[in-house]
């Protein structure tokens, strides 16, 4: 009812073009703010197994995290499943309860490494940095740069975000 008495009959937004705008809110700010305790440790959890270079398994039902070094990182499988044959076990017999996260692809790694160059100020690193990713080897070297600078640690913070917001998109899919 409206302040003059008059009824109103008000439609909700469609689901579609409610999803679509929280998507939207969502790609333009820090993800991780709108998530809760439990899921901001679940996401800063995968982000940090896929750092490593590990899959990993969540349930959203239980909050279960499994973490498995990515296969290709193993010649031999058959050590490699022994190793880890609990965990797999329990994955394939509840396969569908979880969602997957895939380590990153180098492609992927060297977006993220592109995005922090675009934000370091200072500009002699800044061109050693867009250097190394323009040359042979460019994690090695991007790496050896890093190390060896005064924005180490805000390389791991950034990255750290980075694979944060990755995790998170995930999960609101």
């Amino acid at each position: 009812m409206r302040a003059t008495g008059a009824w109103e009959i008000y439609e909700p937004f469609s689901k579609s073009t409610h999803i679509e705008k929280i998507i939207e809110v969502i790609k333009g700010i820090n993800t991780i703010a709108f998530l809760d305790n439990i899921q901001s440790n679940i996401v800063k959890n995968i982000a940090q197994e896929l750092d490593c270079g590990s899959d990993c398994y969540y349930n959203p039902s239980t909050d279960e995290l499994i973490a498995i070094p990515n296969f290709s990182q193993f010649p031999d499988d058959d050590e490699f499943k022994e190793a880890f044959r609990d965990s797999l076990v329990i994955i394939e017999k509840h396969r569908s309860d979880f969602m997957k996260f895939e380590a990153l692809d180098s492609f992927e790694s060297f977006k993220i490494m592109e995005r922090f160059v675009r934000e370091v100020p200072n500009d002699p690193l800044k061109k050693k940095l867009e250097n190394a990713l323009n040359h042979k080897k460019p994690f090695q070297n991007f790496k050896y740069i890093i190390d060896h600078s005064e924005v180490r640690q805000s390389w791991f913070d950034f990255k750290q975000r980075e694979l944060e917001k990755i995790v998170a998109m995930q999960l609101v899919k």
